[in-house]
């Protein structure tokens, strides 16, 4: 949101100052009929004009293209997981009703020792059994108080002594003399990945209530669809993009590795080859989230790449900006080819000549598009 409101300043701010230049034309014996000075932004025969005052102002930067080595990229969609070994059970300490404790949800990051829930047993048929068996303490505490004395004077015998005596004591080992129901606490640090009863339900005790997953190795899920088969054996790495976020995690700077690539398609999720990698999490990613995924495979030499702002997609058409000189920009027609998040191969439309705005593309669309030709203006090649 705050990337948006940025940009809708910079594109009013630009709209003012193109509005605001008041050209005055100047024959600089080049063919180029303008006045460096004062240019505004247009479009002239289709050549954009753009000062270079205006340029630096607003962050605009190109570069020569320069062929180089682009890795094969499978783009699928996945999931983050928390690995294993790092998982824990949170059960129920008693049967009863599930009350959870305020603001526990699924991919809420607990600590050790934190309460999950409460079991009450009061509202259940049958009452609660921990009150039952207080209620027999005491009555077993009551006929053995009234026996004693008269088991000593004789009136009572042994036998019926033993035997309140052994009934009160099996009413004390069942009374665990704790509040009605009890708490069920997380027994690890980290995120609750899964909550399995909804708040209300009736749980046995032992039943498991929620899972916590530690945060700090987790696993990638990558669900490669059936049709890239081929090209199991050339995928060794990946990065991806979480479904709540813009950055691009590459999965090498984070002790990334590849876990496992199965030969056969899951029958899970018909259709796809589950790939899984494990990496260390620095902290932006959140087990459970959905991502999408860019599997990085062989090497493509002598690739042109761009980064991925540099393209301008129009009705489903892909285009950049080469830069002609200081002032005049050329829209591109491109075809585009894989992308690992960051950066998109192009497939054709430019040449090694070309200097393209790899910075600031959205600039030099709105001054394509703002009509404020400066007078008398000519480019010619």
């Amino acid at each position: 949101m705050k990337k948006l409101w940025h940009s809708i300043a910079i594109c009013s701010t630009l709209l003012i100052y193109i509005s605001s230049c008041t050209p005055s034309a100047k024959d600089d014996g080049l063919g180029h009929n303008h006045d460096h000075g004062s240019h505004g932004g247009g479009n002239h025969g289709g050549e954009i004009v753009l000062s270079t005052e205006q340029a630096q102002k607003f962050g605009v930067y190109s570069q020569m293209v320069k062929p180089r080595d682009f890795n094969n990229i499978i783009k699928v969609s996945g999931q983050i997981e928390s690995a294993p070994t790092e998982q824990s059970i949170v059960a129920a300490t008693a049967p009863g009703i599930v009350k959870y404790t305020p603001g526990i949800v699924e991919g809420k990051i607990v600590s050790k020792g934190a309460i999950i829930a409460r079991i009450s047993s009061k509202s259940i048929a049958g009452g609660d059994p921990n009150e039952s068996a207080r209620i027999a303490v005491d009555a077993t505490k009551r006929e053995l108080d009234r026996l004693t004395p008269l088991h000593e004077d004789g009136i009572v015998s042994t036998k019926e002594y033993n035997a309140a005596k052994q009934a009160y004591e099996e009413a004390c080992a069942a009374y665990s003399g704790t509040p009605t129901g009890g708490a069920a606490k997380a027994s690890t640090s980290g995120a609750i990945t899964q909550l399995l009863v909804k708040e209300g339900e009736y749980v046995a005790t032992g039943q498991p209530i929620a899972v916590i997953s530690g945060t700090t190795r987790l696993t990638l899920r990558a669900d490669l669809p059936e049709k890239y088969y081929n090209q199991l054996a050339t995928i060794t790495t990946a990065s991806f993009k979480p479904s709540y976020s813009n950055e691009v995690i590459q999965l090498s700077e984070v002790n990334g590795k590849l876990v496992s690539v199965p030969t056969t398609a899951t029958a899970q999720q018909t259709g796809y080859i589950p790939i899984h990698f494990s990496f260390d999490n620095n902290g932006s990613a959140i087990p459970g989230a959905f991502v999408e995924v860019y599997l990085i495979g062989n090497t493509k030499p002598n690739a042109i790449v761009l980064p991925v702002d540099a393209i301008s997609e129009q009705q489903g058409k892909y285009y950049v900006y080469i830069k002609l000189d200081d002032e005049c920009y050329e829209k591109r027609l491109v075809t585009i080819g894989s992308s690992n998040g960051t950066e998109v191969e192009i497939l054709s439309g430019l040449s090694r000549k070309d200097e393209v705005v790899t910075k600031g593309a959205i600039i030099v669309k709105l001054a394509e598009s703002s009509g404020a030709v400066p007078e008398g203006h000519s480019h010619n090649h």
